[in-house]
């Protein structure tokens, strides 16, 4: 392959080559939404930190805020704590995974928190066509048992789990608030949702408190964030390259909104010299190959979270009218690269002014 000429090499690192796919010949909406100057930055914040869900929770502050943000920063850092403790499949005392024990033999009452999401969770099931969809616990446990064998599923395997897979084998008593499962190897599996709801319930707590502006954000993929921080017209949250993850590739300014990104640059696993990302299409039971990321801005953290692993499956075009039916939604399309090396992320209803991209020298 020939190298590419410095402008283009430029273009790649600095993720210049933005574009719409929209267009039609008309002005390009991606050159509204971006900006090239004046990247705002973070100023001084007091952070509070948890570990919870296998990754780091941050609750972020102004210095300036209320006496009582500390103290509510902390309480959000214990609820989020209990979330664990509710939705976990890893955890054997944790309330989904007994549900998941015991589901398919009677129905389960389920506790409010848990309820609140699977209904969510469902309903953005439909939406998307089963591109996202909390049933597909049997094919992420299955790929797991793989990797740790040194081996891919083979197509009997992914049969049989795809069996297991599909809201159909739900049975919701909305009134009573019970789940049942329909056969013996259904699992539920919120790991696509469940950051984004803890940072939710996390930020509500704290502007239930009184505490105007403030940033969370789980495993540094779900981010949520109210008010204004260091001058700024809402809080400045970094994109990093999808091919270069150690690279920032743009400053997102996101206020009274929550942004999640999807993407295989951190977890993957490499078989008989073929790359396999973690993110699976729950429709076929294999992973997706056609996405580089995908980040998805949306009214809460949740929503974020779980249309960023649908839009991820879907590709762009799919996703980009899945999208349209979500008010106030817009997304970052990262494919994998086109016209030799030059990556060109694509934006859907971004808004104007909003994303600003980092000038590399």
């Amino acid at each position: 392959m020939p190298e590419p000429s410095p402008s283009t090499r430029r273009d790649f690192l600095t993720g210049r080559a933005i574009r719409s796919e929209s267009m039609n010949g008309q002005n390009n909406p991606a050159e509204e939404a971006v900006s090239i100057l004046s990247v705002p930055s973070r100023g001084p914040t007091i952070l509070l930190r948890t570990v919870a869900m296998a990754c780091d929770f941050d609750v972020m502050l102004n210095p300036e805020g209320p006496t009582v943000q500390l103290e509510a920063a902390s309480e959000s850092l214990d609820l989020v704590q209990h979330l664990e403790q509710t939705l976990s499949i890893y955890r054997d005392d944790a309330h989904l995974a007994q549900v998941n024990r015991s589901a398919a033999e009677s129905p389960i009452e389920i506790e409010p928190d848990l309820y609140t999401l699977l209904d969510q969770a469902e309903q953005i099931r439909h939406a998307t066509d089963g591109a996202f969809d909390p049933t597909a616990g049997a094919l992420v446990l299955l790929w797991r048992r793989c990797r740790r064998e040194n081996r891919i599923p083979t197509t009997n395997e992914i049969e049989t789990t795809l069996a297991l897979t599909g809201g159909q084998h739900l049975d919701f008593d909305r009134s009573r608030r019970t789940v049942h499962f329909d056969r013996f190897g259904v699992q539920l599996d919120l790991g696509a949702i469940g950051k984004g709801y803890a940072v939710d319930r996390a930020g509500e707590h704290l502007t239930t408190k009184g505490v105007v502006n403030w940033l969370v954000h789980g495993g540094r993929s779900s981010v949520r964030s109210q008010g204004k921080h260091a001058g700024n017209d809402g809080w400045p949250v970094g994109l990093r390259n999808p091919l270069l993850p150690d690279r920032p590739f743009a400053t997102f300014l996101l206020r009274d909104a929550a942004l999640s990104t999807s993407g295989t640059a951190a977890q993957w696993f490499r078989h008989q010299g073929k790359r396999f990302g973690h993110i699976l299409d729950p429709r076929t039971g294999w992973p997706v190959e056609t996405m580089l990321s995908v980040s998805v801005i949306a009214p809460d953290a949740a929503l974020a979270d779980a249309l960023s692993t649908a839009f991820f499956v879907l590709g762009v075009e799919k996703a980009r009218r899945c999208c349209d039916t979500f008010p106030h939604v817009s997304a970052i399309f990262f494919p994998p690269p086109r016209r030799g090396r030059v990556l060109e992320p694509l934006l859907h209803n971004v808004p104007a002014g909003c994303l600003f991209v980092n000038d590399i020298h």
